[in-house]
């Protein structure tokens, strides 16, 4: 015989917090961005372009997440996020073509980094807990079995 388990209400309601927090931040992600994208596009148009795509990537990210038990909308998030918070720091260090920034401490910049670091964050702590997570279908003893 086998019976199928329900997480436990605490699981349950962590997942739901985790899933809200994950939607919220990459949403923010994309936000940032889409506020950026006029002034990167005036210095170099392709900055723009990826600025739009990140946008539209976060939200697709926030799709998935939103679906419930689909990873790939975390692992789209973590791909956008750490994505973006690497190009910040290319940007700051190597730089990148047409860009003349060097202001680390742009707020919104300072902004993008907490959250993209923080989606990351989560993303690595949910999608390693799904994992570690146990069967939710479990075969139960019968009497027969123990005796």
């Amino acid at each position: 015989m086998v019976t199928i388990q329900t997480p436990h209400p605490h699981q349950a309601s962590g997942r739901r917090y985790a899933q809200w927090a994950g939607m919220s931040l990459i949403a923010a992600v994309g936000a940032i961005h889409v506020i950026e994208t006029p002034e990167y596009a005036a210095q170099a148009p392709y900055l723009g372009l990826l600025f739009i795509v990140n946008a539209a990537g976060a939200t697709l990210a926030a799709v998935g997440i939103a679906r419930g038990a689909r990873t790939w909308g975390w692992w789209l998030g973590m791909l956008i996020a750490g994505g973006a918070f690497l190009a910040y720091v290319v940007s700051r260090t190597i730089g990148l073509p047409g860009l003349d920034e060097a202001e680390w401490l742009e707020p919104l910049g300072v902004a993008s980094l907490v959250v993209e670091a923080s989606f990351v964050a989560l993303a690595l702590a949910t999608t390693r807990a799904r994992r570690a997570a146990p069967a939710r279908i479990a075969p139960v003893a019968t009497p027969e079995a123990t005796a």
